[in-house]
């Protein structure tokens, strides 16, 4: 079992910064291909990032691609998500999620842990 707990949501204007964090439990943290997906009111739950176990490879919604970068602390169980130059249309809850692999590569869907979510907002 993994649990995740996202932080550093908020309200900022269009152009401004975020760093989002996700503190996830347990000893196989190193394990898990970890990404971050975002949900719209009204829309679907859309994939944002996701990287390796190891840190080394990242993949990105076309969407994000250039302004978000996703990074990960194997030593503090952490996956963060920077995001820079938001737009309104970023406004969303985004969530942290895990999943177990053995191979070194991104995962950009069939997560099975989930996070609380945590709320962006993004002002124009």
């Amino acid at each position: 079992q993994v649990q995740l707990v996202e932080s550093g949501g908020g309200l900022v204007q269009a152009g401004g910064s975020l760093r989002l964090s996700c503190a996830a439990s347990g000893r196989t943290f190193s394990s898990h291909c970890m990404g971050w997906f975002r949900q719209a009111p009204g829309k679907e739950r859309e994939f944002v990032a996701g990287i390796s176990r190891s840190g080394g490879r990242a993949s990105y919604a076309d969407s994000v691609n250039g302004r978000f970068t996703i990074s990960r602390d194997n030593a503090k169980n952490t996956v963060f998500l920077q995001m820079n130059a938001l737009k309104p249309e970023d406004t969303a809850v985004y969530y942290c999620a895990a999943v177990f692999r053995y191979g070194d590569f991104v995962v950009r869907d069939g997560y099975d842990y989930w996070g609380q979510g945590t709320q962006v907002t993004v002002s124009s």
